[in-house]
């Protein structure tokens, strides 16, 4: 079965299940609308939402191999969802998900962007009973406008997700303010590294929403530099992925951080740009996201829409390659990441940004090793440095904790070695005198001072301290080693935390429980195996009984083993791995 078929065939399925979860109660507030399955509710929402499967139910019933082509009980569906949609799409044309975000521009975006490929089909079939459906929903997408022309954002990608609504709305109805509204976004620059990372280092979920919308907008205003930045994703994108085909999302800014994703979201994407560039790079990227697929996609990004529409990607035009599975690469090992940062407060914001985060991590360098079926993620500027996956053996982070701020320390600098990396930190902690008395408010001097009006920042450090840790990570052919070596201050608790996955079993004689999930490993050596692999590592050690610091929690679906330590500490962990069938290791970038 091609991949056509495939989604053919899974699209009939989730057409179903939609038609089953619709809303048929004419009395009820949600009548026409399709509920959510994890709350029972019906929200005009891009992703598990009613717009979702209108275009689950609009191709196949402009599909004649589909199973419900011009099927009259599902052109109903479509019909009442489309009323639903009108009714529950506000005055200013926005409409609210479920998650947050009440009268939400971007969520409009996304809705907008997947409908309007929606009523591009529509209106190009020719079948008389469709009409009804396509006015209603081309209805809802010109009451979009106005909130695509004034409308703000929250994140990064929500910028290149409103561009290419814009870009929908320009091409249905050739509106000069709507290509000017995305000529202003687009001014503000592609926050993309030269190695294809962007901003919020999502792999898991907005790297290929940005891949995909910027793809619309380059097409939609004939600006194909765009496009440039999408391939440089998708070329880092090929060395993000572990043996088993999960994506790697150890390190990522937003909600797909240490979830368990695959390459699906990228399908479209990919196809596109192999057979735009004739690659075999991107075309096996999205042979592997289309083995992976189980669901058609949320909007804009729905594989079996794009392939309607752009008929030329269900052939395989381009050959496919393989994909990289022995290599040692860096990400962003050469991003200036120092002299952006150093340009924050010329920025004028203050450091402080609303409803949203400013990203400081952006282009913080992240190493790759693959060698067969062990894959290696060394990561700076999250709570965890390292994480492992070796078969079916899952290490999904190594964390240091201290109580010095107190919490997880993030390791800054990534330094390459030889065989390894050097990872160091540094951080700061200090007191603040009084405030000069030149400074002071007026309030200071009144019958109540609320200290939320003094001026803390013009006080005078004192005191400052130091806590300064290095990690050393050395991979040889046993596996890795890890040490991890800190002076000062002294007297301080500090936990070295290996978190693995619940498949598996833990074993080993120094392993005591602690609590739910997570194991005190007070001396000697502890295995990890799932099925016929295992990681071991040697070093235990329990210099203090305290199972959590402050501002640390550990996974309860989760094994974690807890090494207690208390500074000055040089302390080295030998991870020992089951199998060597490794290539040979080459650079892969």
């Amino acid at each position: 079965m091609g991949i056509y078929e495939k989604l053919v065939s899974i699209n009939d399925q989730w057409v179903k299940v939609g038609m089953e979860n619709q809303v048929l109660d004419s009395e009820s507030r949600f009548y026409g609308g399709v509920t959510d399955p994890v709350n029972g509710i019906a929200w005009p929402s891009h992703h598990g939402g009613t717009p979702m499967m209108m275009a689950l139910w609009a191709s196949a019933l402009i599909n004649a191999d589909s199973t419900y082509y011009h099927d009259e009980e599902l052109l109903h569906a479509l019909e009442l969802s489309a009323q639903y949609m009108l009714r529950f799409q506000h005055a200013d044309g926005t409409i609210s998900p479920p998650w947050t975000n009440m009268h939400s521009p971007p969520d409009t975006a996304f809705v907008a962007g997947g409908l309007a490929q929606v009523y591009e089909l529509l209106a190009a079939h020719e079948w008389e009973p469709l009409k009804g459906a396509a006015a209603d929903i081309r209805t809802f997408l010109e009451r979009t406008i106005p909130a695509l022309l004034t409308g703000g954002c929250h994140t990064p990608n929500h910028r290149w997700v409103i561009t290419a609504a814009l870009g929908f709305m320009y091409k249905l109805t050739g509106r000069p303010e709507l290509k000017e509204r995305a000529e202003q976004w687009l001014a503000e620059g592609m926050d993309c590294t030269e190695d294809g990372e962007w901003t919020e280092r999502s792999n898991g979920i907005y790297n290929a929403v940005s891949d995909i919308v910027l793809y619309f907008t380059a097409e939609l205003f004939d600006r194909p530099e765009l496009l440039e930045p999408v391939r440089r994703n998708l070329r880092m994108m090929a060395y993000m992925i572990h043996p088993d085909g999960e994506v790697v999302t150890d390190y990522s800014g937003r909600q797909d951080f240490g979830s368990k994703t695959d390459m699906s979201n990228y399908f479209l994407i990919a196809k596109l740009m192999g057979n735009r560039d004739n690659d075999p790079l991107f075309a096996a990227m999205a042979k592997l996201a289309g083995d992976a697929i189980t669901h058609p996609g949320g909007l804009p990004n729905n594989g079996l829409i794009g392939l309607l529409r752009y008929p030329e990607l269900r052939e395989q035009p381009v050959q496919s390659g393989a994909l990289p599975d022995s290599y040692r690469v860096v990400v962003n090992g050469g991003f200036p990441r120092e002299r952006y940062l150093s340009g924050m407060e010329a920025a004028g914001h203050g450091g402080r940004i609303y409803h949203s985060r400013l990203h400081p991590d952006f282009g913080a360098p992240v190493a790759r090793h693959r060698n067969g079926a062990t894959s290696a993620t060394v990561i700076t500027e999250t709570s965890s440095f390292f994480a492992l996956r070796h078969g079916s053996a899952r290490l999904l982070a190594v964390q240091i904790a201290s109580s010095f701020e107190p919490g997880f320390v993030k390791l800054k600098q990534m330094e390459e070695l030889e065989y390894g990396y050097r990872l160091t930190a540094t951080e700061r902690k200090g007191y603040y005198g009084p405030v000069a008395k030149r400074h002071l408010p007026e309030t200071a001097g009144g019958p109540v001072s609320p200290w939320y009006l003094l001026p803390h920042h013009l006080r005078e450090l004192t005191h400052e301290q130091q806590h300064q840790i290095e990690v050393v990570l050395t991979e040889n052919e046993q596996g890795w080693s890890v040490r991890v070596h800190c002076e000062e201050p002294e007297i301080l608790m500090t936990q070295i935390s290996f978190v693995f996955s619940k498949e598996g079993a833990l074993s080993g004689e120094g392993i005591e429980p602690a609590a739910a999930g997570t194991f005190f490993w007070e001396k000697g050596t502890a295995r990890f195996s799932a099925g016929n692999d295992w990681i071991e590592i040697g070093g235990g050690a329990h210099e203090h009984r305290a199972k959590t610091l402050n501002n640390t929690s550990y996974p309860a679906d989760c094994q974690t083993l807890i090494v207690n330590l208390m500074t000055p500490y040089d302390k080295t962990f030998d991870i020992r791995l089951s199998r060597q069938d490794w290539k040979e290791s080459e650079q892969g970038r």
